[in-house]
């Protein structure tokens, strides 16, 4: 729903909500599928391929997102800007994983 729809409920945003939502709705999802990660495997252990995997599904499903948008909802548009604050949440949750990590367990990076 574009922002100025909003203003009828009598709530009022910043320019930038909609990037700010996007970032911490991908962050958020990003520490979740290390959390579960780390639940399935029962241990630390450290990963390569796991953030790998993390990435690619984050990545495919913030472009599948950005693609419905523009293809099949006539009500929504795509953008770019949106994507890329996808990736910054993705990008923030897989550094707060490695950071966290190596300075709780001392393993090295990759």
């Amino acid at each position: 729903m574009p922002l100025s729809d909003t203003s009828a409920l009598g709530v009022s945003f910043f320019e930038g909500f909609d990037k700010l939502a996007h970032t911490g709705f991908f962050f958020v999802l990003t520490v979740l599928l290390f959390h579960g990660k780390i639940k399935q495997q029962a241990s630390y252990s450290y990963r390569g391929m796991t953030l790998l995997k993390i990435l690619l599904i984050t990545t495919c499903l913030g472009g599948l997102i950005e693609l419905l948008q523009l293809y099949v909802f006539t009500y929504r548009s795509a953008d770019w800007w949106d994507f890329f604050a996808d990736m910054t949440g993705v990008g923030m949750g897989i550094f707060s994983y490695i950071f966290l990590h190596r300075t709780r367990f001392n393993e090295k990076l990759l």
